[in-house]
C-alpha cells in the first residue's frame, strides 16, 4: 500500500512539474511579440512636458506603422503636428533593464510629418520653419528630416523595448527628450504607460 501510494506521489509530483513549464511562458510572450497584429492606442493622451500626446501603432505581419499626435491641450483640439511612420520590426534578446520584456528595433522606411497649427511662432519654437511644410499637409520628410526627425539615412531605425503584460496591453521604451534611438546605446532602459488594443 505505501508503495502505492508512493507511485502516485512520484507520478503526480512529475505531473506537475512537467505542466509547469517557465520557458514555455517565455517563449509564448516571445512568440506573441513577434505576431502582434491589430491596432493599439493610447487610452488617453498623455503629458509630454507642457503638450500632450497620443500613439496609435498597427501591427500586420511584421510591419507596423506609428501615427503620433501632439497637441497643446489633453482633450487634443489644439493640435501642433501628427508624426508617422512606416516599416518593419525585429525581436531581439531580452532586455537586462526591464523584466518580461524584449529588446526590438523598429525600422523606419518612411517618415512623415503633418503641420497642424497656423501659429508661426508654434512652428518655430518645434523647428518646422526650416522645413517649408505647408500646414495640415503631410509631407515625406524621409530623405532630409525635419525637426527632431532624422532622415532615414541617418536614421532608419528605433532601438526600443516592447513588453506585452497578461491583459494584453503593450508597452513601448520610454523616448529620450532628443527623441535619440537611432543607436543599440541610445536604447531606453523604462516603459512608458501602455497603449491598448482597440481592433
Amino acid at each position: 500500500m505505501k508503495n502505492i501510494i508512493l507511485f502516485v506521489a512520484t507520478l503526480v509530483a512529475a505531473i506537475a512539474t512537467s505542466a509547469y513549464k517557465p520557458a514555455d511562458t517565455e517563449n509564448d510572450l516571445k512568440q506573441r511579440l513577434q505576431t502582434l497584429s491589430g491596432t493599439y492606442a493610447d487610452a488617453k493622451p498623455y503629458a509630454y512636458g507642457q503638450a500632450w500626446g497620443q500613439r496609435v501603432f498597427t501591427f500586420n505581419k511584421g510591419k507596423w506603422t506609428l501615427v503620433f499626435t501632439l497637441a497643446l491641450d489633453p482633450e487634443l483640439k489644439m493640435k501642433v503636428f501628427e508624426f508617422r511612420t512606416i516599416g518593419n520590426y525585429k525581436l531581439q534578446e531580452k532586455s537586462v533593464s526591464v523584466a518580461n520584456t524584449y529588446n526590438a528595433v523598429f525600422y523606419e522606411d518612411k517618415k512623415f510629418v503633418t503641420v497642424k497649427t497656423t501659429d508661426q511662432n508654434l512652428i518655430n519654437a518645434f523647428g518646422f520653419a526650416p522645413c517649408q511644410i505647408t500646414p495640415n499637409i503631410e509631407k515625406d520628410i524621409s530623405e532630409n528630416g525635419c525637426s527632431a526627425w532624422k532622415s532615414v539615412k541617418a536614421c532608419p531605425g528605433d532601438y526600443d523595448l516592447l513588453s506585452l503584460d497578461d491583459e494584453g496591453k503593450l508597452y513601448f521604451g520610454e523616448r529620450p527628450a532628443d527623441n535619440d534611438m537611432c543607436s543599440p546605446e541610445k536604447r531606453p532602459t523604462t516603459l512608458t504607460p501602455p497603449v491598448v488594443k482597440v481592433k
